[in-house]
């Protein structure tokens, strides 16, 4: 019997599991959205949630802490055919994702359930992101076309008006 055993197995060891979730959650602060299975998903969502609380504390011994749980992880990128260092996990958590979720008080990840199943094992995949990520780029978005719609309608009053003064002239 099982009793009071919190966490499922996943059908890995422990050293598996832990792993698994390191990389999940590092994947996940490094993309901002993830595509999993529906069990992974449940079992990294609390691990996530708590390192993005470390995060909000800012301090050296929570950055030494995440360290401890996360591992320091680069952030690369191929640029050209080589690869190129952005950076770190750490470094992005503690100046990006802290920051944006000060004035939230939990529920940073999300679980969005895709009609997909796997091909394999049939497994229910689901994305796991971060929240405040589509909020962000849909600011910018609407910014930007604010902005267009602002210069069309700047450039339309003017033909506008110059087509009245034409008008105006002839008669």
């Amino acid at each position: 019997m099982r009793h009071r055993v919190a966490g499922r197995r996943l059908g890995r060891d422990s050293e598996h599991r832990l792993a698994m979730r390191r990389n999940l959650v590092a994947s996940l602060f490094e993309h901002e959205t993830v595509s999993t299975t529906i069990e992974k998903a449940k079992e990294v969502k609390a691990f996530a949630d708590k390192l993005i609380t470390l995060a909000k504390v800012g301090t050296l011994s929570a950055r030494r802490r995440a360290i401890q749980l996360l591992g320091n992880r680069d952030i690369v990128s191929n640029e050209d055919g080589k690869a190129v260092r952005k950076g770190t996990i750490i470094g992005k958590l503690f100046s990006e994702l802290g920051p944006r979720y000060l004035d939230r008080p939990g529920g940073y990840t999300r679980i969005i359930r895709l009609s997909l199943r796997r091909l394999g094992d049939n497994g229910q995949l689901v994305l796991l992101q971060l929240v405040g990520h589509e909020e962000s780029s849909k600011k910018e978005t609407k910014g930007a076309a604010s902005k267009v719609s602002r210069k069309e309608t700047k450039q339309t009053a003017k033909a506008d008006s110059e087509q009245a003064g034409e008008s105006v002239q002839q008669q």
